[in-house]
C-alpha cells in the first residue's frame, strides 16, 4: 500500500520490484487487497512488448481519515480519502479557546463530517488525528484572557471525548508538527533529508526533518521553536520567547489597533494599510525569527527553512523573502548555508496533517513520516 500511494500506479510485476517481494507472494497480496477494496485495476496497458500489463492503483474509497484541529482561534475539521482528497470540511472561529465549549464543537464537527458517509464508507474510517498546541493552558496572558481561564485543558481528555462519540482511535499530536507532516506527504517544499519547518499561527511553532524523518524528540516535543529565548532582557528578568515576537497573534492585535478587522486582513490581505502593519510586523518578526534560524543552525545542520503558516499566499511569500534577506545578514562562519523556502499548503497544513497522519500509521511499514525526494504522490492537497 505504501508503495502504490507512492507511486500512484504500479503492476504486480513492479509492486514485487518496488517492495523486494516474489511475484507471487505480490501477487498474493495484491489479489487480497484487491478483495478487501483497498486497490483497483485500471484498464490494460496495450502497445508495449510483452504481455498487456494491468495497473493496480489505490482505490480512493478504500479507507478514509478524520483530522481535528484545535487552535487557540479556530476549530477545524477535515473528512479525507485515501488519496487524501478533501471530501468535506468545518471551520468555528472563536474568540477564545475555552475547554468546554471548544471540544464541544470539535465533537460536533466530526461527527457531522462522518454523517456524510454511507455506513459500508463510515466502516472504512480508520482513525482520527487531532492536532492542538501543546500546554494550551499557558498563554491565557497573550490571548488577553483572565489568569486560569484556560486551566480545563490540564485535564481535559480531548482524546477521549472524540474516541467515545465517534468510536474511531484516536491521535494527538502537536499542532505544528501535523503541519510539517502534511507538507512531508503532501506538500513539495521539503525536498531535502534535513529540514526546520516553522508554522506561523496564532502562535509560532515548528518541526524538525532529520536524515528524511520526522523527528520528535524524545520527549514529544522536538521543534518548539516558539519557547526559544529572544532579545536581551531588563536586569534579573528572563529573556522573552520567540512567541511573543513571531506569532499571528501580535499582528492581529497591531491590525485591530488600526481598526481592520484580522479575518479579513488574513483572508486577502488586500488593502494599503492592512499591508502597512503587516510590512511592520513582519520587519520585527524576521528580525528575532532570523536569529532562532541561524541558532538552529548551530546545533542541526539543516539543509532548508521552510516557511508556511496562517498568513495569505503574498504575505508568507513577503515574509519568507525577508526572512531569507535577514538570515543572510548574520556572521555565519562556520555554519553551511540553508535554503528560506515557503511552505506549499497554508492554513489547512494543521488539520490536513491531523487526518493524513492516520492513514500513514495505517499504510505505512513504519509510523516515522518520510521525505522522498522526486517520489511521485498521489495524495492530493485541499481544495481551496
Amino acid at each position: 500500500m505504501h508503495a502504490l500511494l507512492q507511486a500512484g500506479t504500479l503492476s504486480k510485476a513492479e509492486v514485487a520490484r518496488e517492495t523486494g517481494l516474489s511475484g507471487q507472494a505480490a501477487s498474493v497480496i495484491v489479489n487480497r487487497l484487491l478483495d478487501d477494496g483497498l486497490l483497483v485495476k485500471l484498464d490494460k496497458v496495450r502497445g508495449q512488448v510483452g504481455q498487456p500489463s494491468t495497473p493496480i492503483a489505490p482505490n480512493p474509497e478504500g479507507a478514509y481519515a478524520l483530522g481535528v484541529k484545535i487552535g487557540r482561534r479556530s476549530a477545524e475539521a477535515i473528512l479525507i480519502n485515501l488519496l487524501g482528497e478533501e471530501l468535506g470540511t468545518s471551520r468555528v472561529r472563536y474568540e477564545a479557546p475555552l475547554p468546554e465549549p471548544t471540544i464541544a464543537t470539535a465533537v460536533a464537527q466530526a461527527v457531522g463530517l462522518l454523517g456524510h458517509l454511507s455506513p459500508t464508507a463510515r466502516s472504512r474510517v480508520v482513525g482520527l488525528g487531532i492536532a492542538m498546541p501543546d500546554e494550551i493552558h499557558a498563554w491565557s496572558a497573550e490571548l488577553g484572557l483572565a489568569a486560569g481561564a484556560l486551566d480545563g485543558w490540564r485535564d481535559a481528555d480531548v482524546a477521549g471525548a472524540l474516541g467515545r462519540e465517534t468510536g474511531l482511535p484516536v491521535t494527538v499530536h502537536n499542532d505544528a508538527a501535523a503541519a510539517c507532516a502534511a507538507e512531508m506527504i503532501a506538500g513539495h517544499a521539503i525536498t531535502s533529508r534535513s529540514a526546520l519547518y516553522i508554522y506561523l499561527g496564532t502562535f509560532i511553532g515548528g518541526g524538525v526533518v532529520i536524515d528524511g524523518h520526522l523527528y520528535r524528540g524524545e520527549q514529544g516535543n522536538a521543534g518548539a521553536i516558539g519557547s526559544m529565548p529572544t532579545g536581551s532582557a531588563a536586569p534579573g528578568a528572563p529573556p522573552s520567547q520567540l512567541i511573543h515576537s513571531a506569532s499571528i497573534f501580535l499582528l492581529e492585535r497591531a491590525l485591530e489597533a488600526e481598526g481592520i478587522d484580522p479575518a479579513q486582513a488574513l483572508t486577502d490581505g488586500a488593502g494599503t494599510e492592512a499591508n502597512a502593519v503587516f510590512d511592520a510586523w513582519a520587519g520585527a518578526a524576521t528580525i528575532e525569527l532570523s536569529r532562532a534560524i541561524v541558532s538552529a543552525l548551530s546545533v542541526i545542520d539543516f539543509q532548508e527553512v521552510v516557511v508556511d503558516g496562517f498568513l495569505p499566499p503574498a504575505w508568507r511569500d513577503r515574509f519568507t523573502q525577508r526572512l531569507s534577506a535577514a538570515v543572510e545578514r548574520f556572521n555565519r562562519s562556520g555554519l553551511k548555508s540553508a535554503t528560506v523556502t515557503a511552505g506549499s499548503i497554508g492554513p489547512m497544513a494543521r488539520v490536513l496533517g491531523a487526518a493524513m497522519l492516520p492513514l500513514k500509521a495505517r499504510f505505512s511499514p513504519d509510523t516515522d513520516l518520510l521525505v522522498r525526494s522526486g517520489a511521485a504522490r498521489t495524495l492530493a492537497q485541499p481544495r481551496g
